[in-house]
């Protein structure tokens, strides 16, 4: 079977937990955040960065993440949060979140991107395109993108006008022109742009 050229760990011999995101970007919705520790040499097919996978293979894959990891965690923080305290901040707050749950304490981080606060003790690196280059941080990206899509869903049901069952909150033309027409709900981050310029003409 051939596997992907994502590596197992970026420090061997420890206990190693990659953490990554969904949905910084958009402008409705919690981040979600996963940290998710795989066994050594683990290796997959397709596990990879989320963002290249169809959503059958997110939802497949993440059966698998929690069937074989050593251990995993989700957690999220709301939109009120995030006005709060800004993206980047309610970002790593909810990645210190997930890391708390995990019940197997990791020895090392690996985070996506090149922000990280750090946690507790334990040594972390920071990865730009991490969820490309380690399984952990792959699926710890999955984990967040299922979870977050489902949370979506069911907001999609008390806002059925936004479509955020299609565009889950991204900034998509679409949703910009929803909040033109209707107003913002109780899950729009206000701290960010919420209407293009063009649409306040509407």
């Amino acid at each position: 079977m051939k596997h992907s050229s994502l590596k197992s760990r970026y420090k061997s011999g420890y206990i190693e937990a990659g953490c990554d995101e969904a949905g910084r970007g958009c402008l409705a919705g919690p981040v979600f955040t996963a940290a998710v520790i795989l066994p050594d040499n683990f290796s997959h097919p397709i596990l990879n960065d989320s963002k290249l996978l169809s959503p059958a293979q997110r939802y497949s894959l993440r059966d698998e993440i929690k069937k074989y990891a050593v251990g995993y965690a989700v957690a999220m923080l709301s939109n009120n949060e995030i006005d709060k305290l800004n993206i980047l901040k309610a970002s790593i707050f909810a990645m210190h979140k997930a890391l708390n749950r995990l019940h197997v304490v990791p020895e090392h981080i690996i985070v996506d991107g090149n922000r990280f606060i750090k946690f507790k003790n334990i040594p972390h690196k920071c990865i730009v395109k991490g969820d490309s280059k380690y399984y952990s941080i792959a699926a710890a990206s999955v984990l967040a993108k299922t979870y977050r899509d489902d949370y979506m869903l069911e907001l999609h049901k008390k806002f059925p006008e936004y479509n955020w069952a299609k565009n889950k909150g991204y900034p998509t033309l679409e949703h910009r022109q929803a909040i033109a027409k209707y107003g913002i709900t109780p899950y729009h981050r206000k701290s960010f742009k919420l209407i293009e310029k063009q649409f306040s003409l509407f």
